[in-house]
């Protein structure tokens, strides 16, 4: 599957250049279509600005789908991708119905299957890309019950003034908390801890 993106600009080469910066690529990495081309108009009134379509090219059997969909079935996984390009990010949903196996314990199978095929990507692409995997929402959700416990963690910390650990967490995890409580006046966090276990402490902020 192709990704493409629509840019602007005041010239055809401007939205070009807009593309290539988005798509973080070389002029010989993309298709280039014109969709339209910029006019004055009369009086500076009607005026138009170019819009140009780029596409990346990539061999089809080096599009992330098409990876993720021989992962899974080397794991016997009978599903189905959805694929979307967000902010110049590839994401990939998986529907099937064998989601838990998918998901495994606080997303660590699927964080498995994402760092994967992360690295067959960019070790074979010209344009390094960042792909997501989610199946089932299970992102979403993950992030309101992290939100969620943050909050809880917080009023804790605050009725007790004592600092609390959490259980060790993913990086991805780790970050959802950081940032939730960062606003707050009267709790901070920081990690702690060396590879898996490397957990978020919360704590009252030193004045």
């Amino acid at each position: 599957m192709q990704h493409y993106i629509e840019t602007e600009g005041d010239t055809v080469e401007e939205a070009i250049e807009q593309a290539l910066n988005e798509l973080e690529a070389t002029r010989e990495q993309v298709t280039i279509d014109i969709v339209t081309e910029p006019t004055k108009g009369i009086l500076n009134f009607g005026a138009k600005q170019a819009k140009v379509r780029a596409t990346l090219k990539q061999d089809v059997t080096s599009a992330p789908d098409a990876i993720l969909s021989e992962i899974l079935s080397r794991m016997g996984v009978d599903a189905e991708i959805e694929s979307s390009f967000i902010d110049g990010s590839t994401h990939l949903n998986i529907a099937t119905d064998s989601p838990a196996l998918l998901i495994g314990k606080h997303g660590q199978t699927l964080d498995a299957i994402e760092r994967l095929l992360n690295c067959i990507i960019n070790k074979a692409s010209l344009v390094k890309r960042r792909v997501f995997v989610d199946t089932e929402g299970y992102r979403k959700r993950r992030e309101e019950r992290l939100v969620e416990m943050a909050h809880q963690v917080a009023e804790k910390v605050k009725y007790t003034d004592r600092e609390v650990v959490l259980a060790p967490m993913s990086a991805r995890d780790r970050r959802i908390i950081h940032v939730t409580l960062k606003g707050d006046d009267v709790v901070s966090t920081y990690s702690q801890g060396e590879g898996e276990m490397r957990r978020v402490v919360v704590t009252t902020q030193q004045f």
